[in-house]
């Protein structure tokens, strides 16, 4: 009789556990959103996509930091973040403001419109955008050879980085997520 109390203590916590990792990765599912749509929109682009996007480079932590100097929400170098900031006009803009999700966020989707226009002679240019957004244009380059210059099946099957095909194929099944909830109903 005394290990049923033990039985739904440890049941007790082990719901308030669960409920509370559900809780945590919707707050931090959700937590970017504003800078994510105001971006999407202001660069045309597909928010699911953004939002995929930030997803894969930074789990939605804007503190984020990468190995070869990529910063923030969308992982931006700092070259970048200079050429954004020269298109929109902007002269004097502080490095550290790279940190700020929605500044970092108009950044990362600049440039992903700017790779996506790139690559509009192909069947999907998405996946063509996210191999150089990922791995860099020469890489691209090397991969578009063949039927994958303009067919982005056969594209996907040259990359011969592993991390980099393996990173495509994730934001594009994480667009495919996001896409029918994401912005969420009302447009925020």
């Amino acid at each position: 009789m005394r290990r049923r109390p033990l039985f739904f203590a440890f049941l007790l916590l082990l719901l308030l556990g669960a409920g509370g990792c559900w809780w945590w990765y919707e707050w931090r599912d959700h937590s970017q959103d504003g800078p994510i749509l105001a971006a999407a929109r202001r660069y045309g682009l597909e928010p699911a996509l953004v939002k995929a996007v930030v997803w894969r480079e930074s789990r939605f932590n804007p503190r984020r930091r990468g190995a070869a100097g990529e910063v923030g929400l969308m992982q931006i170098r700092e070259v970048t973040f200079g050429e954004w900031a020269g298109a929109e006009h902007i002269k004097v803009m502080p490095w550290n403001c790279q940190d700020d999700p929605a500044t970092n966020t108009l950044a990362g989707a600049w440039y992903l419109q700017k790779l996506l226009k790139r690559y509009v002679q192909t069947d999907n240019p998405l996946p063509y955008a996210l191999a150089d957004y990922n791995a860099g244009r020469s890489h691209v380059l090397k991969w578009q050879q063949g039927p994958a210059v303009t067919n982005s099946a056969a594209f996907i099957k040259q990359i011969n980085f592993p991390g980099t095909r393996s990173y495509v194929r994730s934001v594009m099944r994480r667009e495919e997520h996001y896409r029918p909830i994401f912005p969420p109903q009302g447009g925020k």
